[in-house]
């Protein structure tokens, strides 16, 4: 909370943003606060002193005062609240724009926009400014995917509309988007892709105009709602016609000319290890330990360009699509099948073409030599996960199935030890996010939600393939020419210092500097909540303190990792970026660094960066949308049961709950009836005005489902009270009853009535408007943080 001073402050500054317009003596300013007395009218001075400085208001001449108009006009991404109003986001670190539903300007969710700033923030009180768009640069939506609703033929011969589509996404459910008659007829029910030709205007600000492009299925067919939200993520489940064509002009096997150049590796023990039911297998690794205790440690990658050629019809679709989208129950690959599961998968007892980044490691986990160059490998194995965690833990029958195997697989758990304390020496921040498995039955619908165990193995590959990764970017980038690199940004100054304040509230040590952040100081916070019911709070908050992973032609190196190089070489078959710097691998070893051959990629690099990203950004969004779908269709079932959870985070609107199965819900403000609650934003925390009950991050609570909307994803709890709470609460109904009359005590009873917008008198955040942030538990071989 703020000092008295700041509180001062902040109450002056208050009192003139919401008098913009006039000007006031020190004297009036008193008034209007209602101190007096020589003292107060010191304080009173000080403070104007200390706005006047910020340039927060203005000396209009010797004895008045007045707040300074910002003529700021800013651009920045729209995101719309589902009740009009909206936040402007501008800037990684200033506070959003808070945007009322008359300044709109009709802006739709996600809409790039010009904002003017016509009130400035109050930081005194971290109240974000106020502003007004002005102009609409770009709109985010060209097509939308909603449940379609019919007219009757009176209806369509009024309006000229066959009917209306509706989204299922909450931020855009208010929209109607009407069809035009002339084009597909749905029926009623069906889930319809559409285009918009007309937004939201002053004639009709709650609807759209479109055209129907293509029926999906009934909302009530298996797989039609999965489909749905991929298809309205700009994801294609189907490969054009010309694509396929491509793919099936390619060998299932082998050339011998395709032999040409290349080392033969097919002799060496090489292995692939990945989950029970993957089919795509990108990469194989083998190990030896040499006589002076180093490891030779040689990370096989399927050579994909060599069959998806530059410019090819394969080669456009694939960074189309930039990325493969891991789901529940399917997988849209990057590659047609054909691809992905024959020619460029790594099978067993297959020759491959490959890349191979081939190195020899010290006892420190240093990559002491190392080579990158094209190959022909044969798999030896096609071990699962599971098997080797097994063998690596002593089971007989498995060591003796793959005795051959074993001596490779305990020596590949030693090099593992080895390059994980070495990343741990250098900060790399090492986390554990729990991750679920949600099973569905043949018709999609979702019958349990099964907790991930990673194990030796898993961990084992992700340190061969962050090796190799680490490697290839070193070796481009001492080179000094273009390449293109995966790079993690060090966190912005408020969301660290927001962190560190949150941890330090819960008996958390920092040590280090906070005006010079390391990844071992968030290491440090890591290691003092291993294993204690903290932990996965922390984790949960170290990670919305970070920023977003992305493509790059710049070496700005991976904070996460604490690695000053890194890049995407691990997995062509899924990822574009990947495919790019294989392509750029054989590109410079048969061109050579020529200006030619640099410039050719140094003009490429940064859209390929920008676009990749971004599709990873859709992909991502679809696989935690089918999650939280699915999440929630499981949850369905059990309305009015009662569940053991944590908070999970705490915002002026109620709080996040998460149960120990992933699933995540939100506890209304509304439905917090035991007490009139306060939220205070610096400790993250609700506390009770009659009671004194105080609910943090991480702490444990008792809910009960209450609803669980599987057309919108979101799921509702309330808190189980105690038989006191309960007769406690009742009285206190009663109470309010007697003195509001007819008035329901929901509507009234939070001050300015804004708490469940999002927007409340403390402040207003980021990713407030909407139910829902769990993590992307599901998604097949995502990765703890880069490796696969």
């Amino acid at each position: 909370m703020p000092d008295k001073e700041d509180k001062l402050i902040a109450d002056i500054l208050e009192f003139f943003r919401n008098n913009p317009e006039r000007r006031f003596t020190s004297e009036q300013i008193e008034d209007a606060l209602r101190m007096h007395g020589a003292s107060a009218f010191k304080r009173v001075v000080k403070a104007v002193a200390v706005l006047e400085g910020e340039g927060k208001i203005t000396l209009t001449n010797k004895d008045e005062f007045k707040m300074t108009q910002p003529d700021k006009v800013l651009e920045g991404t729209f995101k719309g609240n589902d009740k009009g109003f909206g936040f402007v986001r501008y800037d990684e670190v200033e506070p959003d724009a808070f945007v009322a539903r008359d300044n709109t300007l009709h802006a739709v969710n996600g809409d790039t926009v010009e904002v003017k700033i016509t009130k400035p923030s109050n930081p005194w009180i971290d109240k974000g400014p106020e502003g007004e768009i002005i102009k609409i640069v770009e709109r985010s939506l060209s097509k939308i995917v909603g449940e379609f609703h019919p007219y009757s033929d009176a209806q369509v011969e009024k309006s000229g509309h066959y009917g209306y589509v509706k989204s299922h996404e909450k931020k855009l459910a208010s929209y109607m988007v009407f069809i035009s008659d002339k084009g597909l007829h749905p029926q009623m029910g069906d889930m319809v892709q559409v285009s918009i030709d007309e937004y939201p205007n002053d004639k009709h600000p709650q609807s759209m105009e479109g055209t129907a492009l293509e029926v999906i299925g009934n909302k009530n067919d298996p797989g039609v709602d999965i489909m749905s939200i991929v298809i309205d993520n700009d994801i294609n489940p189907e490969f054009p016609k010309e694509v396929l064509e491509e793919a099936e002009q390619i060998p299932d096997h082998v050339l011998e000319s395709d032999r040409k150049g290349r080392h033969d590796l097919t002799d060496n023990m090489v292995i692939t290890i990945d989950g029970d039911d993957s089919k795509d297998f990108d990469d194989a690794v083998g190990v030896e330990k040499l006589a002076d205790g180093k490891f030779h440690l040689e990370v096989h990658i399927a050579d994909v360009t060599h069959y998806v050629t530059e410019g090819s019809a394969l080669d456009k679709e694939a960074y189309e699509r930039g990325t493969s989208t891991y789901l529940v129950d399917r997988v849209i690959p990057m590659l047609p099948f054909r691809l992905s599961n024959g020619i460029c998968s790594l099978n067993p007892g297959e020759d491959r073409l490959a890349l191979t980044c081939d190195m020899v490691i010290n006892r420190a986990g240093q990559v002491e030599k190392y080579d990158i160059y094209p190959s022909i490998i044969q798999s030896k194995y096609r071990m699962t996960y599971n098997n080797v965690n097994k063998i690596l833990d002593g089971d007989e029958e498995l060591c003796a199935e793959y005795k051959p195997l074993v001596p490779m697989l305990q020596d590949m758990a030693e090099l593992h030890d080895i390059l994980l304390k070495m990343r741990h020496e250098r900060g790399a921040i090492d986390f554990e996010e729990t991750e679920a498995k949600i099973i569905v039955d043949e018709n999609g619908k979702p019958i349990d939600i099964q907790l991930r165990d990673r194990g030796t193995s898993e961990r084992m590959i992700e340190s061969f393939m962050l090796a190799a990764n680490e490697t290839v970017a070193k070796n481009y980038n001492l080179k000094h020419v273009p390449f293109l690199y995966r790079v993690h940004e060090k966190p912005d100054d408020e969301k660290v210092k927001k962190f560190f304040e949150f941890v330090a509230a819960m008996g958390i040590d920092v040590h280090g500097n906070l005006k010079d952040i390391s990844p071992k100081m968030f290491q440090g916070v890591l290691a003092q909540v291993l294993g204690t019911p903290e932990e996965a709070v922390v984790t949960i908050m170290l990670l919305r303190s970070m920023q977003q992973a992305r493509y790059s032609d710049e070496p700005l190196g991976h904070f996460g990792l604490a690695a000053q190089y890194y890049t995407h070489f691990t997995s062509p078959i899924r990822r574009y970026p990947d495919l790019t710097v294989h392509r750029m691998i054989h590109s410079y070893a048969e061109n050579g660094f020529t200006d030619d051959e640099q410039a050719k990629w140094g003009g490429r690099l940064k859209e390929i960066g920008e676009h990749t990203s971004g599709r990873e950004r859709k992909s991502i969004d679809a696989e935690r949308a089918v999650d939280d779908l699915k999440k929630t269709e499981y949850m369905a079932d059990q309305v009015g049961e009662t569940f053991d959870a944590v908070v999970s985070s705490v915002t002026s609107f109620g709080m996040f709950i998460q149960l120990d199965n992933t699933v995540e819900g939100l506890i209304h403000i509304s439905n917090m009836k035991d007490d009139y609650y306060e939220y205070d934003e610096k400790s993250m925390s609700m506390h009770g005005r009659g009671t004194g009950k105080t609910f943090k991050v991480g702490q444990p609570i008792q809910v009960k489902l209450i609803r669980a909307d599987v057309e919108h994803r979101q799921i509702d709890f309330e808190r189980v009270l105690t038989p006191e709470e309960a007769e406690q609460a009742k009285k206190r109904e009663e109470e309010f009853a007697k003195r509001r009359g007819s008035h329901s005590r929901s509507d009234r009873r939070h001050t300015g009535g804004n708490h469940s917008n999002g927007h409340s008198n403390g402040g207003h955040g980021r990713g407030n408007n909407n139910h829902g942030h769990s993590g992307n538990g599901n998604n097949k071989r995502r990765g703890k943080y880069e490796s696969r």
